[in-house]
């Protein structure tokens, strides 16, 4: 909780900082981030989002060659973030958020399967990278 807890302290200072753009839409004004606000943010490259976009995660929109993310797409972005974060693919992340790329964002709901399969993975992972530093230490030692 304290990684996520201090990663919305940084990008609500990120966003008071950035100063986004405004732009009226009938009778309210809508605020969009350019893709290096989010970038700043969210501390992932630009290259990333570009990514997320051509997989079909977020759907900024277009204003000639700038991308221009709304409040809705800026979540979207922190919630794949999120869910990569915990280890999943942006398949999966796809999947258990929607293809709709530009619609609001929907929570990851997990299930308890689902959960149970992802732990059960990291811990996997968690073996595999503890063996390889194992083998690592072993060798400088050597070395």
């Amino acid at each position: 909780m304290a990684k996520v807890s201090a990663l919305a302290k940084r990008s609500t200072a990120a966003r008071s900082a950035a100063g986004a753009k405004k732009a009226k839409t009938g009778k309210h004004e809508e605020h969009f981030y350019t893709i290096g606000d989010l970038s700043r943010e969210f501390g992932v490259t630009l290259r990333t989002l570009r990514f997320y976009e051509d997989r079909g995660l977020i759907k900024p929109k277009r204003s000639g060659l700038t991308r221009l993310y709304n409040e809705t797409a800026r979540m979207r972005v922190q919630e794949v973030i999120n869910a990569t974060r915990l280890g999943f693919t942006l398949t999966e992340i796809l999947d258990l958020m929607g293809k709709d790329g530009g619609g609001k964002p929907k929570a990851l709901k997990l299930s308890k399967t689902q959960i149970a399969q992802q732990l059960t993975q990291l811990e996997q992972q968690k073996v595999e990278v503890e063996k390889a530093i194992s083998r690592l230490k072993s060798m400088q030692r050597a070395a």
